[in-house]
């Protein structure tokens, strides 16, 4: 099996947050712990440059090493900070068999960001008092191994201890041999249920695409709307994001990229553009555009809509935000979110393509990277690379640092 095969069975995040890494936990509730970011000790200066022609000039050269060392066609930049220029750029192609350029507007496929809006749909549901993150996921979802015991905060901290059906023998075959099939969210479990629990809940952490399955179906049943229908309309309506949808099949809005991996039964490199996102579901199925990214970045991270509204309360937003260590030093993961050395947002790997989106408290900024490939690069993403070049330059006390996880297992 390919090391890239083996990446896409483990799932749809960053390498180095993936299931592979383990930390204990208190069992039952996760413990608050110090906030992740901590700057990097040896930088100093401001925490976010004024993006000045010279600075930009350093991005746009960070970017196109990063793009060279890695073989991505194209990608898109956007780094917004209030009172600062902006900078969105695009690089290489959309298509490399035409040389269509790369252009902002792209519709693309941000994979695991998609669970920054099932966890958002979650909260919402518990500030509405339909359920509670404490709730054992048994109360709702019949059928799952330790139902009993495991919370929907555990699911939604990746502390369940269910096996990740993304790396399932039986749904690797399946989804290569056919990646334009649809799956059913009942059919992405019955691959994880098959396998005995790997720990009791809460135990440790161990990223598994289950938990989100299950909590869309947790989604579903308490609102009554179908998962896209719930998103649309009480999250990306409300924050004006007209460019961003949850597909019912494997619909692509245009313009977009064409998508380019090596996630193959033979490893070779195939454009997967119209494959079927089902298999990802509330994991990691949808779509958005660099604009709506940008909007998003804020929204996710501070609780609130662009108009000043709440999206969740301040109370449950704090729940949100406890982010308990992982093994990578500088690095938490709360519900649905991650904080790496202060940058709070999440990333996505989905066949063909990669996205990160990130947000800096300390002075509003947000960085969102888009790319036409998901290849691993010395078994890094491409997208982890972009953002740790772009942010050593543009907030060295803040350096975007996932590190590069042992080869494929």
């Amino acid at each position: 099996m390919s090391p890239s095969s083996a990446r896409l069975r483990r799932g749809v995040i960053a390498a180095a947050l993936a299931g592979a890494l383990l930390v204990p936990l208190a069992a039952g509730t996760a413990p608050a712990a110090p906030a992740a970011g901590t700057p990097t000790p040896s930088a100093s200066g401001p925490d976010v440059r004024a993006l000045s022609p010279g600075v930009a000039r350093q991005v746009d050269a960070a970017v196109r090493r990063v793009m060279r060392e890695t073989g991505t066609p194209g990608v898109s930049v956007g780094v917004w900070t209030p009172g600062q220029p902006d900078y969105v750029r695009s690089f290489g192609v959309a298509d490399k068999s035409t040389g269509r350029r790369m252009a902002p507007d792209m519709y693309t496929r941000i994979g695991s960001e998609t669970k920054t809006f099932t966890v958002t749909a979650l909260l919402q549901l518990v500030d509405r008092g339909e359920v509670g993150l404490d709730d054992p996921i048994g109360r709702y979802i019949r059928g799952v191994p330790n139902g009993d015991r495991i919370t929907l905060r555990q699911l939604a901290g990746m502390r369940s201890g269910l096996f990740n059906y993304s790396e399932d023998d039986a749904f690797f075959k399946a989804l290569t041999s056919d990646p334009r099939r649809p799956f059913t969210p009942r059919q992405l479990l019955a691959y994880s249920f098959k396998h005995p629990v790997l720990f009791q809940p809460g135990e440790k952490f161990y990223y598994s695409n289950t938990n989100l399955i299950l909590l869309g179906l947790v989604v579903e049943r308490r609102s009554g709307l179908r998962l896209g229908d719930y998103i649309q309309r009480h999250i990306l309506d409300p924050a004006g994001m007209r460019h961003t949808l949850f597909p019912a099949g494997a619909e692509f809005p245009s313009p977009h990229p064409q998508g380019y991996t090596n996630q193959t039964a033979n490893g070779k490199t195939a454009d997967a553009t119209d494959w079927d996102p089902s298999w990802g579901w509330a994991a990691g199925a949808m779509i958005s555009t660099l604009d709506d990214l940008r909007t998003w970045a804020p929204t996710v991270a501070t609780g609130r809509l662009p108009d000043g509204r709440r999206m969740v309360s301040a109370a449950t937003q704090k729940q949100r935000l406890t982010t308990p260590a992982t093994p990578i030093p500088g690095a938490g993961y709360g519900l649905g979110i991650f904080d790496v050395q202060g940058w709070i947002g999440h990333n996505g790997s989905l066949p063909g393509y990669e996205s990160l989106t990130i947000y800096l408290p300390a002075t509003r900024t947000t960085l969102v990277v888009v790319l036409n490939t998901d290849i691993d690069h010395g078994n890094n993403e491409p997208s982890t690379l972009f953002g740790q070049a772009i942010t050593r330059i543009i907030s060295p006390r803040h350096v975007f640092d996932l590190p590069a996880e042992p080869a494929a297992r």
